[in-house]
């Protein structure tokens, strides 16, 4: 309530909202109220301005990523100076339990088991590469050009004389794989 960017008459309403729940989950009555003061006060602390401190003698603190071993003789430059030094890591539990970002990785740039479709017919031929898929493309398409028949699926085109199309239109990755140098059966 006190997080959403609410006018009067809206916080009111949601705060009528959080009491008629509590009331329906049996609460006592006075936990909201307490819960509400509490927040409040945390946010009227929060925006208070600090206390005046001395700037003169205290130090000021630089933080650096121990990455690797030059970081400590990047440092021990200012071993001298008024500026303490703090270390991270950038290996965190929160990075470690980062759920990962594969969905992110454009199609064409994931590797695994794949399957390119004929234009003319609706036949399906089934591939596994450890590139990514665009550079699996291009050696289909050249075999086709070239009247290379290296793969089955340049075998069809060029037998049957039928159409390939782009590779948004006739290539799908059925199986993404983690490891490209696994290879599945």
């Amino acid at each position: 309530m006190f997080n959403l960017p609410l006018n009067n008459n809206q916080q009111h309403s949601e705060w009528q909202t959080i009491l008629h729940i509590a009331k329906n989950n049996k609460f006592p009555t006075t936990l909201p109220h307490k819960l509400k003061r509490q927040i409040q006060h945390r946010i009227t602390r929060i925006t208070l301005p600090p206390p005046p401190t001395s700037t003169e003698n205290s130090p000021k603190w630089a933080t650096f990523t121990f990455i690797s071993p030059h970081i400590r003789r990047i440092t021990n430059l200012f071993k001298h100076t008024n500026v303490r030094i703090a270390f991270r890591s950038n290996n965190t539990i929160a990075q470690l339990t980062k759920p990962t970002n594969d969905h992110k990785i454009p199609h064409h740039n994931k590797w695994g088991i794949y399957q390119l479709t004929c234009n003319s017919r609706n036949l399906s031929y089934v591939g596994q590469t450890s590139r990514n898929l665009r550079v699996r493309y291009k050696e289909h398409i050249r075999y086709i050009r070239y009247n290379n028949p290296k793969s089955a699926y340049a075998q069809h085109i060029l037998n049957n004389q039928h159409e390939y199309g782009t590779m948004n239109n006739v290539m799908t990755l059925l199986k993404p794989l983690n490891n490209p140098n696994v290879r599945t059966t």
